[in-house]
């Protein structure tokens, strides 16, 4: 019996995005929404979760298996620890398949990332 299934894709046009915040310059952000941004931005903020992250997100499929982007100069243990905090701050999700965990991407989160750090159109 197999363990694996298709996931669904998501829809990453602008109207399926759920933003966390508004983009940097349209206005101050409120408590909440700096707490959400801060998360996601200090996940990011290290060197080898970054590159995890780059791993992931640019494997083919758009996921990878902890097997194949564990050699980023840190002992198995800590690539846990980093990619439990890239999927506790929302940028990964993650399955477990047999006796190994794969890794996603969230496309959503993404896209609103990129709208946060967009600039806001004049108002007309």
């Amino acid at each position: 019996m197999s363990n694996t299934r298709e996931l669904p894709l998501l829809d990453t046009a602008d109207d399926a995005v759920t933003a966390c915040c508004p983009p940097l310059t349209e206005r101050p952000f409120t408590a909440q929404e700096a707490e959400v941004a801060a998360r996601m931005f200090k996940a990011l903020g290290d060197p080898v979760r970054l590159r995890l992250f780059s791993a992931v997100a640019s494997h083919e499929g758009g996921e990878a298996c902890v097997c194949d982007i564990s050699d980023v100069g840190v002992s198995q243990p800590t690539v846990s620890f980093h990619l439990k905090k890239l999927k506790d701050a929302g940028l990964l999700t993650s399955e477990r398949r047999g006796t190994w965990v794969y890794y996603r991407v969230e496309p959503s989160v993404l896209a609103a990332m990129g709208k946060l750090l967009t600039i806001a159109p004049a108002a007309a």
